[in-house]
């Protein structure tokens, strides 16, 4: 049980308690909070309160957080796309739509699911029951490639690979808008969203720097088609990063231009590249996944209409 307690002063007066709460306990969404108060988690001046509480000068705020429910992923006989695959190591190619591995309201049908099947207990444990052998994620609405490791060895050299930049990872995208440089870097730093706590943005207020290099592939009538190249590997980075300099992922429910007229259900970005040197062998591998087709249905749509 995280026990945390915070006194409102006369900035705070209106404010409603959701709100304020999620401003200083960054773990915790709205809707996390809402139900924290159901349970009567979260009291002011030791009374229960109302969901939509405005505080008030002087208010002392307690909140409870019990201490999480310890899930354990289950093996799951789903498909994969092997890429790769030796004693140390496996290169997924994970489909759009996948969830890397098991939280709050997916806790069947990720990868990890899948890993487990296949992989036995031949996965790495350094990341918990959750999330074993995972050492990078990508979206669950991205699809590409991913590494993954099958021990704690194996796990230590590729992480420490991301952790120098050594680790080669490339996407491509198609965004909106013609790009004005043919290349470029978005050196800007990603933090939480100061309001929509399930969002990313570049802000400077408790963030991490962020670097992206891009390089115009095609220029398309309204679009570009683009690859990317990671630097650093924050949540969500390319999708914030296109966003921040005006050129939105096509397809992006998030971070991407509101009614945009496409037939894409999710944001058109794949980690088509990723390049590492074996943490056995000392061997420098590289691997390249062809575009899915919902990539290349969307990128020949737009050819044709740029002709």
């Amino acid at each position: 049980m995280t026990d945390y307690t915070f006194l409102a002063d006369s900035e705070n007066i209106g404010v409603r308690i959701d709100k304020f709460l999620s401003d200083r306990i960054e773990e915790l969404t709205r809707s996390s909070l809402v139900n924290l108060i159901a349970d009567g988690n979260i009291k002011v001046n030791n009374k229960n309160i109302a969901k939509n509480y405005k505080l008030k000068s002087g208010d002392e705020i307690r909140v409870l957080v019990p201490d999480p429910v310890e899930y354990e992923a289950e093996a799951e006989n789903i498909p994969l796309d092997i890429v790769y695959e030796d004693d140390d190591l496996i290169v997924v190619n994970k489909p759009k739509g996948m969830v890397v591995h098991p939280a709050a309201g997916n806790y069947t049908g990720t990868l990890v699911n899948a890993l487990l099947y296949h992989c036995k207990d031949n996965l790495s444990g350094i990341n918990g029951v959750l999330r074993p052998g995972i050492v990078h994620r990508i979206d669950k609405d991205t699809s590409g490639l991913l590494l993954v490791a099958k021990n704690d060895n194996a796990h230590k050299s590729l992480a420490k690979q991301i952790k120098d930049h050594s680790l080669t990872r490339e996407y491509e995208a198609i965004v909106f808008g013609n790009i004005k440089d043919d290349a470029g870097v978005i050196d800007a730093p990603i933090g939480r969203h100061h309001t929509d706590r399930k969002k990313m943005a570049v802000t400077d207020k408790n963030s991490k720097n962020a670097v992206t290099h891009y390089e115009v592939i095609e220029r398309l009538k309204g679009y570009t088609y683009m690859k990317f190249r990671l630097e650093t590997g924050r949540t969500h980075q390319i999708r914030v990063h296109c966003a921040y300099i005006g050129h939105p992922v096509s397809g992006d429910k998030v971070y991407g231009v509101k009614n945009e007229k496409t037939n894409l259900e999710s944001q058109c970005l794949h980690a088509r590249k990723i390049g590492f040197i074996h943490p056995n062998t000392g061997e420098y591998m590289e691997f390249v996944s062809d575009l899915p087709d919902y990539f290349s249905v969307y990128l020949d749509k737009l050819r044709n209409i740029s002709k």
